[in-house]
């Protein structure tokens, strides 16, 4: 029997109307109603015609006005993920959902509730991305003076998903019995109570909706700094990581996925899907071009407070033409400890100044910025992926809806005809499009 070609997963990252911090100035974008549901049914569907295994919104807390500019010239304004997902099951058949919640400023049973609802909505494609709050701004609209420290927020991280885990389970697969005839809804011992009583959290359960399709909604983690991954060999079943070089992100794959075993896990139950900010011209001048008009489109200010966000350091006060000022240690960050570095890296290593370096990082934010033709997009996307620095890509479009109908048109048959990616649907669960498998239920094991 021939062994089946590799191919790659893909997400479909929606910021809308656009990943560039200037999406919502440029031409192609649409701007005008950002929260119109049809443009998010547009978006979702254009994806599903591309095979894509999900899309993926992004979410945090708080407006972002960085110094004084991020209200008037930014977008500021999105819709709740888990609320729109609910809304895009029923327009969708195979993609999955995914939605991104912070275990900061949310109780457990909350959004196991919440996850557990879209899977059945869907019939089995809801992800969750498990993030950790780390804007003072976010922190300032939950009655708190300061957001938590790092370490602390990874340590409520790990009982918060090992929490609605258990929620996820309380009830078993077939604990709903629906007998009409003897009087019997549900079968009681196949319901349980957690009785969870941890650091952060106490809980009783059990949750008050049936296991969802999947069995657990795919868990996705944002983070890469030594406690994310940490967490995420231990609860991820999807990375979404940031990296500039191949060797960075060939570094990180390896060591992800050698912290593993030691949690009784293989390499394939972990898919490790760097971001990608794709630049697609039909000639290498016309991609350069387009390029070039992102930057022509980015406020000074909003650059720099851009780039100061992603570093947790202010800017502000230093001139844009000269290279970036002594740094803090990365141990005295608060903040995204692993986007600090890669920025100050970046900036290091090709001797930018600050302003050459908000217009690099205005588009990826921190990931990886592809340019040039349909082919040598591929190209790179296989080089990476060939080379054991991914399992696929979560691809960030700079502007939509165009910036993901060229992926779609242009990109995926070239990856198609590579045979490197899907032609068609072949499962109906969001697992399935990964290979991942649905996990067995806590209490089960706890039984037997």
């Amino acid at each position: 029997m021939t062994k089946q070609k590799r191919q790659m997963n893909l997400g479909a990252f929606f910021m809308v109307p656009g990943h560039h911090v200037a999406a919502w100035r440029h031409p192609e974008s649409q701007t005008d109603d950002i929260l119109s549901f049809e443009l998010y049914r547009q978006l979702a569907q254009t994806a599903e015609r591309g095979k894509f295994d999900m899309l993926f919104f992004a979410d945090g807390y708080a407006v972002h006005d960085r110094d004084g500019v991020g209200i008037e010239q930014t977008v500021n304004v999105r819709p709740d993920p888990l609320t729109l997902l609910s809304a895009l099951s029923v327009v969708t058949k195979h993609i999955g959902l995914t939605a991104t919640a912070s275990t900061t400023y949310n109780e457990p049973f909350h959004l196991a509730r919440k996850f557990a609802t879209i899977d059945h909505l869907s019939r089995g494609r809801a992800a969750w991305n498990v993030v950790t709050s780390s804007s003072e701004a976010e922190a300032l609209n939950f009655s708190k003076d300061h957001h938590l420290e790092h370490s602390k927020r990874y340590e409520r991280a790990e009982e918060f998903v090992e929490v609605v885990k258990k929620l996820w389970d309380s009830w078993e697969d077939h604990a709903l019995l629906i007998d009409r005839e003897s009087a019997r809804f549900a079968d009681p011992a196949l319901v349980h109570q957690l009785n969870h009583k941890g650091k952060w959290f106490s809980v009783k359960g059990p949750l008050n909706i049936s296991r969802p399709v999947q069995g657990h909604p795919v868990i996705i983690q944002a983070g890469s700094s030594e406690s994310g991954k940490e967490l995420a060999a231990k609860t991820a079943e999807v990375i979404f990581t940031a990296w500039q070089t191949l060797g960075e992100a060939q570094n990180f794959y390896r060591d992800v996925k050698g912290r593993l075993k030691k949690y009784g896990r293989s390499a394939e139950s972990l898919k490790i899907m760097p971001g990608v900010f794709p630049v697609i011209g039909m000639t290498e001048k016309e991609a350069n071009e387009k390029k070039q008009h992102l930057v022509e489109l980015i406020p000074e200010k909003v650059g720099v407070g851009l780039l100061s966000a992603l570093i947790s350091y202010d800017l502000s006060n230093f001139p844009v033409d000269e290279p970036l000022p002594n740094l803090p240690d990365i141990k005295d960050i608060n903040g995204a400890k692993t986007r600090f570095q890669l920025v100050k890296d970046l900036g290091d290593r090709e001797n930018l100044t600050i302003r050459q370096l908000y217009q690099r990082v205005a588009g990826a934010r921190g990931h990886r910025e592809i340019k040039g033709t349909p082919i040598q997009i591929v190209d790179q996307l296989q080089e990476w992926f060939e080379h054991g620095a991914a399992d696929g890509f979560n691809i960030m479009p700079p502007y939509l809806p165009s910036g993901l109908e060229d992926f779609v048109d242009l990109v995926i048959p070239e990856l198609q005809n590579r045979g490197l990616f899907r032609e068609e649907y072949t499962g109906q669960t969001l697992r399935d499009h990964l290979g991942l498998q649905r996990p067995s239920n806590h209490f089960n094991q706890i039984n037997v």
